[in-house]
C-alpha cells in the first residue's frame, strides 16, 4: 500500500536550502514508509482557514516549520502547534526541519498575536513551542512568559502547554517561565544519550533530565512531559532506561513516536518500529508509573494534546484519590 504523506507549502523546503550546515554531508536516500505510517491529505476547508488565520497574525507554526506529518488531521480541527521567536533555530539537530541560521530580533507584538488567534480558534488547550535562541542572554524565557500571560489574558478558559528549548547556560530563565505558570511544561530529551552527539549535539541530556526535574521542584502543579523518538539507531534497552531517567525527575507524560527523515540531508531512518513494539513501549512506561502515554508510529509532542491533557488531568485526580484511600486504609 502506497504512504501519502501531504505537507504544507512552509515544509517543502529542505536539505541544503533549508540547512546550508548540512550540505556538506553526504546524501542519505529516504526510505519508502510503511504501510502502517498513513495520513490524510489536507483538504478539509477548516485546514485552510487555520492556515489562513496562521498567515493573517504572521505566526509561525511548528506544524509547518518541522513538517509534522499530522497537520491536516490537526489542522482540521483547529490544532495549530504556534512556534514563537521566529523561524530560525541557532541549533543544527539531524533529525529536525525548522531551518539553522541567525534568527532575527524578537517580534515584541508576537505575544499579543498568539493570544488573539488562541481566542479566534477558540481552542480549549493550545501548545506553544520555539526555536533554540541561544542568541539571547535568557534564550527567550521573557518572551515565553509575556505569550503565557497573553493568552491568559485572551483566552483564560485555554489550559496552555509550553515546549521549550532546554535553556543551557542560561541562569534564572526557567524559573521565569515556570513562574508564569504553565498548565504542562513539555521538554523533549528527543533520543536516548548515546545518540546526542550525532542526533542532537547542541545539547546535553543530563542537563535536559535536570531542567524537568526543576520544574517539579519549583511547581509540582505543574504536569510535566517528555518525548522521544525512535528508529534512529537506539537499542530498546536504552528506550527502557530513558523511562527510568524520565520518572526519577517524577515527569508525567511521555511522548514516543517514529521518527521521519525531512530530507536526504538529515539523519536517515535506522528502521521503521512495528506498531507492536510501540505497544510494548506504551506498556513498559505504563507499568513505571508515568500519569499517560502516548506511543505510536504518528504520535508527536502535540498530537492529541487538547485530549491528551484532559486525560492527564483525569489520571492524576484517579492517583490522588488512590493514595488517599491508601493512607486511610493505613490509619485504619
Amino acid at each position: 500500500m502506497t504512504t501519502r504523506i501531504e505537507i504544507d507549502h512552509r515544509a517543502v523546503r529542505t536539505g541544503a536550502e533549508r540547512h546550508p550546515e548540512k550540505a556538506h554531508r553526504p546524501d542519505n536516500p529516504i526510505q519508502r514508509k510503511p504501510a502502517w505510517i498513513r495520513v490524510k491529505a489536507p483538504t478539509h476547508p477548516v485546514y485552510h482557514e487555520t492556515r489562513a488565520l496562521m498567515r493573517e497574525k504572521n505566526l509561525v507554526t511548528v506544524c509547518e516549520e518541522a513538517a509534522c506529518p499530522n497537520i491536516g488531521e490537526c489542522w482540521s480541527q483547529r490544532h495549530a502547534t504556534m512556534m514563537i521567536m521566529g523561524e530560525t533555530c541557532t541549533r543544527a539537530c539531524s533529525f529536525c526541519n525548522v531551518a539553522t541560521g541567525i534568527p532575527k530580533p524578537l517580534d515584541t507584538d508576537e505575544p499579543r498575536r498568539v493570544g488573539e488567534a488562541v481566542a479566534t480558534l477558540g481552542l480549549r488547550h493550545v501548545v506553544i513551542t520555539s526555536v533554540d535562541r541561544d542568541d539571547l542572554a535568557d534564550g527567550g524565557a521573557e518572551h515565553f512568559a509575556q505569550t503565557i500571560r497573553a493568552i491568559r489574558a485572551c483566552a483564560p478558559a485555554t489550559t496552555i502547554e509550553i515546549l521549550t528549548p532546554d535553556f543551557l547556560r542560561k541562569d534564572g530563565a526557567l524559573e521565569v517561565v515556570v513562574a508564569a505558570r504553565p498548565d504542562v511544561f513539555n521538554h523533549n530529551l528527543e533520543t536516548v544519550p548515546g545518540l546526542y552527539p550525532t542526533i542532537r549535539p547542541g545539547a546535553r541530556y543530563y542537563h535536559s533530565l535536570r531542567l524537568l526535574d526543576r520544574v517539579k521542584q519549583l511547581d509540582p502543579s505543574i504536569f510535566t512531559k517528555s518525548g522521544i523518538m525512535v528508529g534512529l539507531g537506539e537499542e530498546r534497552i536504552e528506550v527502557l532506561q530513558v523511562m527510568d531517567d524520565l520518572r526519577s525527575a517524577d515527569v508525567d507524560f511521555l511522548t514516543i513516536g517514529q521518527y521521519l527523515q525531512p530530507s536526504v540531508k538529515h539523519a536517515a531512518v535506522d528502521r521503521f518500529v512495528t506498531p507492536d513494539e510501540f505497544d510494548d513501549y506504551a506498556k513498559a512506561a505504563r507499568g513505571k508509573g508515568f500519569l499517560l502515554v502516548s506511543a505510536t508510529p504518528l504520535t508527536r509532542s502535540s498530537y492529541h494534546a487538547d485530549r491528551d491533557f484532559v486525560a492527564l488531568r483525569s489520571a492524576r485526580e484517579d492517583a490522588l484519590r488512590d493514595a488517599r484511600s491508601a493512607r486511610l486504609g493505613v490509619r485504619a
